[in-house]
């Protein structure tokens, strides 16, 4: 699966880091850093991590492709 966070909507909740911290690392106080390809062991954690954004700013596999410009 590939992920891309939407840095601009984005506002550094780090809900992300807290359930998916092997796919998601916060830099500094507001910086993300993620991998674009999700290992398959963390398939689950990923998609949780999307639905509990806040602002939904995670995309994932469909919706990579779809949503970006």
């Amino acid at each position: 699966m590939r992920t891309v966070v939407d840095l601009t909507r984005c506002q550094g909740y780090a809900q992300c880091v807290f359930l998916a911290p092997e796919v998601f690392e916060l830099h500094g106080e507001e910086g993300l850093l993620y991998a674009t390809a999700v290992p398959d062991d963390q398939v689950g954690r990923v998609r949780q991590a999307a639905a509990a954004c806040p602002v939904q700013a995670i995309l994932l596999g469909e919706e990579v492709n779809g949503g970006a410009r």
